[in-house]
């Protein structure tokens, strides 16, 4: 009978991931198609005025998700994950929806900053979902599935600028079928997600006079993951938001193109690297606690030649090695952060501690768009924008190391 019930529970656990698969998709999806979209909407929207413009565009999202990214996490611990991943779903669909419609610079950035609002309650909600039900054994290999949806995504967002050039569909029609395919989901998956038992608070970690908040940044080890989720992180929005601009601009590139040489080779080594990451994270964890770490360190590592590559790069082929050996590297990274937060924080604290996470990683991803385009409007070199980058990763490996983890395999 326990053996019967474990399986049930070991086939559940997956089932979740499942479940979360198409949502983590259509959470990225919608943002890869604003950056490779960008020419046909600026074309469409005369009152975006230039880059420093189309900069804020892209930072609102980051700074409303970054902002509320906390207070959903700390929703999502107390009320239960399931309600609030159903409902984030539903409204950030509502909003995609109504973004097919806007038509000028401040009703789109009206757009974006709801989307930031609603999109920030999921991704803690969800991961601390996974962490509570898978332990330790595969707990890196889970999310690092979940995390492939989102590159699954950010690949279907690089071919947006086919979309937005066709003559039958346009940009108008990508967000406004995006967004009902969002609200249609909502509801069968409320109905099959449901809460695991809430796991029972660790006695190994101080319970800080039960204030969850001063628990988490009391603890060293938290601040410093904190600080190693942002640095990266800047890189990775930019490339992200601005890559497919950027070979636009220096390869003379059409829309379409740039979107697919930007995103998909990118995203597609992300999706092997994530999937490789997460199986050598939990292997390596049988032989030291500090095997994520050690994992995410390799990937990190693979960031350096990969920015200098790219911000260096003379012909397209070479732009486009350097994006795939970033891709891989983000894999080993990305899979990584919430297991390591496991290592480190109560079980009843992860969705708040990886809202906290959001907001700073978030909040410098959005100043990094908004500069990155107002340093392009100024000539600045890419070589010198991207060596800054490079220099953050190698402090970032250092910073990482700094951690000192402890075995987290507590039963969901």
């Amino acid at each position: 009978m326990n053996t019967n019930t474990s399986a049930c529970s070991s086939r559940y656990a997956w089932c979740v991931v499942a479940l979360l698969f198409p949502v983590a998709l259509l959470n990225y999806l919608d943002r890869q198609m604003l950056a490779t979209m960008k020419s046909s909407m600026v074309g469409d929207i005369p009152s975006i005025a230039n880059k420093a413009d189309w900069g804020l565009v892209l930072g609102c999202f980051k700074w409303t998700y970054a902002f509320l990214s906390p207070f959903a996490g700390f929703i999502a611990d107390r009320m239960g994950r399931r309600l609030v991943i159903g409902a984030s779903l539903f409204v950030w669909s509502a909003v995609t929806w109504w973004t097919g419609h806007v038509t000028t610079f401040h009703e789109l950035m009206g757009a974006r900053a709801l989307m930031g609002i609603s999109e920030a309650f999921y991704i803690p909600a969800a991961l601390a979902l996974i962490a509570d039900y898978h332990t330790g054994p595969t707990r890196s290999r889970a999310v690092g599935v979940h995390q492939a949806g989102i590159y699954v995504g950010q690949i279907l967002g690089g071919f947006a600028g086919y979309v937005a050039d066709s003559p039958e569909h346009g940009w108008r029609w990508a967000f406004t079928m995006c967004g009902m395919i969002g609200i249609l989901y909502a509801l069968p998956l409320l109905a099959l997600l449901r809460n695991p038992v809430r796991p029972a608070a660790d006695a190994s970690l101080p319970v800080a006079d039960g204030n969850v908040f001063r628990g988490l940044l009391g603890n060293r080890n938290f601040l410093l993951l904190v600080l190693y989720f942002t640095l990266p992180a800047i890189a990775g929005w930019v490339v992200r938001d601005w890559m497919p601009d950027i070979l636009k601009e220096k390869f003379a590139l059409g829309q379409g193109g740039a979107g697919v040489s930007a995103i998909l080779f990118v995203q597609v080594a992300s999706l092997v690297g994530v999937l490789i990451g997460g199986v050598l994270a939990d292997r390596w964890m049988r032989r030291t606690q500090r095997g994520r770490i050690f994992t995410s360190v390799i990937g990190m590592v693979l960031f350096l030649p990969a920015l200098f590559s790219v911000g260096n790069a003379g012909t397209l082929t070479v732009a486009i090695v350097g994006l795939v050996v970033f891709g891989f590297g983000w894999g080993f990274f990305d899979c990584n952060n919430m297991p390591i937060l496991c290592q480190i924080a109560r079980p009843e604290w992860r969705a708040t501690g990886y809202g906290i996470m959001n907001l700073v990683s978030t909040s410098f991803g959005g100043f990094g768009d908004w500069a990155f385009g107002a340093l392009r409007d100024r000539h600045t070199p890419l070589n010198v924008i991207f060596g800054v980058f490079a220099g953050l990763a190698l402090l970032s490996v250092f910073i990482v190391l700094l951690i000192k983890p402890r075995d987290a395999n507590t039963p969901a």
